[in-house]
């Protein structure tokens, strides 16, 4: 997926993934099925690619009363990607993306 931000262009295919999250136990068809996927662009900018079944923030109206699943990209600055990714991750993994943490 790609977008175009606030003038910056944010794609899922140049991005690498460095971390991910999601639901566990539910199968991709269920309303509450979700994976969010952090994305490091080039330039060092976090994004989030999320997407989801029709009862998660990934939802996207189809008529007055019915819902599906969608996705969407969301920027992030420094602070949100440090706080979306620290319980997801290995101390080793959270150190090689964001840098050296307090003792």
């Amino acid at each position: 997926m790609n977008r175009v931000i606030a003038g910056k262009r944010y794609d899922t295919t140049t991005a690498p993934a460095v971390a991910e999250n999601g639901s566990r136990g539910v199968s991709r068809g269920d309303f509450q099925w979700f994976r969010e996927t952090l994305h490091r662009k080039r330039t060092g900018e976090f994004f989030l690619h999320g997407q989801g079944g029709a009862m998660t923030r990934y939802a996207q109206r189809v008529d007055q009363n019915a819902w599906q699943g969608g996705e969407d990209i969301i920027p992030l600055d420094i602070e949100h990607a440090r706080a979306w990714a620290e319980p997801l991750m290995s101390g080793d993994e959270f150190e090689r993306i964001f840098g050296a943490v307090a003792e």
